[in-house]
């Protein structure tokens, strides 16, 4: 009879609890993580122990610390989680003692654990995201220097080759030219790491079949296809569209109470970063594919130009679920030559 284990995992320790098969406590045991002691704990245990832990910040360096000796680790939605096991009183030992018991009932709400080369691949492009963040912060820094010192650019590209000349020497106080010229040493620095990891990720990309047949959607190039199919996993888990949908956090709430049913704002759940890639494509497809400027046309006319922006989004995610399942590249469908509805792929 196989053991269960819950953990509790911190930045610094783990509170773990080990149960045997019928529900009774062998062992409940903090850990610090800086001598190896988890890890020492870990090993020791039988091959066919059964582990959960809650999708926490950090999870991924315990599972990858664990996964080629025990890969049976069940990933605790926390969401879920707190759902089925609320308590007014938590604690570590709590925490880990509920997580074992749940996941001994099979009552864990598992979260998704994809493998080891794609969750790779969303670091890299994770990696290329912070870098974009931290060259608009930087440029906001340098156009707030700009404004008080009432300098203005010779271009209308603040930031183009001309610009920067002209910022790397237009008079201002030392004060404001101390920090002009750090922001665009910095400038210059991300700019040049963004190119590196963008020639990485335009490779990896090239030799994935897969990537290359979402780059036949308007709109999506070699970054936003290999985030959207590192952030889905594989599109044969999720039984439907819709379901996947769920999963990006693009379909609406739904109140039901009395025998009426009232939809409301997004969910939002999911991968965030699925929903957030999509909705920035919807512009582009809007333009470049006339289903979906059909529907972007009717939604927003009657919702507004956001609400048809999400409904474009969710018609490409809709698309995209069919393009991988049937191996089928993007094709335009006018409104009345197939007999479908705007925005979802001919058969």
């Amino acid at each position: 009879m196989g053991q269960y284990i819950g953990i509790d995992l911190h930045k610094a320790k783990s509170f773990v609890t080990r149960l045997n098969g019928r529900g009774r406590v062998l062992e409940q045991v903090e850990l610090p993580h800086a001598n190896g002691a988890l890890q020492q704990y870990l090993e020791r245990i039988p091959p066919d122990t059964r582990i959960a832990v809650e999708a926490t910040g950090n999870w991924m360096w315990l599972y990858e610390l664990i996964e080629d000796r025990q890969p049976d680790l069940v990933l605790a939605h926390p969401l879920k989680t707190k759902a089925i096991a609320s308590a007014r009183i938590k604690t570590d030992k709590i925490d880990a003692t509920m997580l074992a018991h749940l996941l001994r009932a099979d009552l864990v709400p598992a979260a998704y654990i994809p493998p080891r080369a794609v969750r790779d691949t969303r670091e890299i492009l994770r990696y290329r995201a912070s870098l974009v963040r931290l060259r608009v912060q930087v440029k906001n820094k340098i156009a707030a220097i700009l404004g008080k010192t009432g300098t203005r650019p010779p271009t209308k590209t603040a930031f183009g080759v001309k610009s920067r000349r002209f910022l790397a020497t237009v008079p201002v106080r030392p004060c404001y030219r101390v920090a002009l010229d750090g922001y665009l040493r910095c400038l210059t620095q991300l700019t040049e790491e963004i190119q590196q990891v963008t020639q990485t990720i335009t490779a990896q990309a090239a030799a994935d079949p897969q990537a290359q047949l979402l780059c036949t959607m308007p709109g999506i190039g070699a970054y936003s296809a290999l985030l959207i199919l590192s952030e889905m996993g594989d599109v044969h888990r999720f039984p439907d569209s819709r379901h996947l949908c769920s999963y990006a956090g693009l379909v609406p709430s739904v109140h039901a109470s009395g025998g009426k049913t009232r939809l409301g704002r997004l969910t939002r759940q999911g991968s965030s970063w699925l929903r957030w890639i999509l909705t920035e494509l919807s512009v582009h497809a809007i333009s470049g594919a006339p289903q979906f400027r059909q529907l972007y046309d009717r939604v927003a006319k009657k919702h507004g130009r956001n609400v048809g922006r999400v409904a474009v989004a969710r018609a490409m995610l809709k698309t995209i679920y069919a393009m991988l399942t049937k191996q089928e590249a993007f094709r335009p469908i006018v409104q009345g030559t197939t007999g479908q509805r705007p925005g979802v792929m001919a058969g």
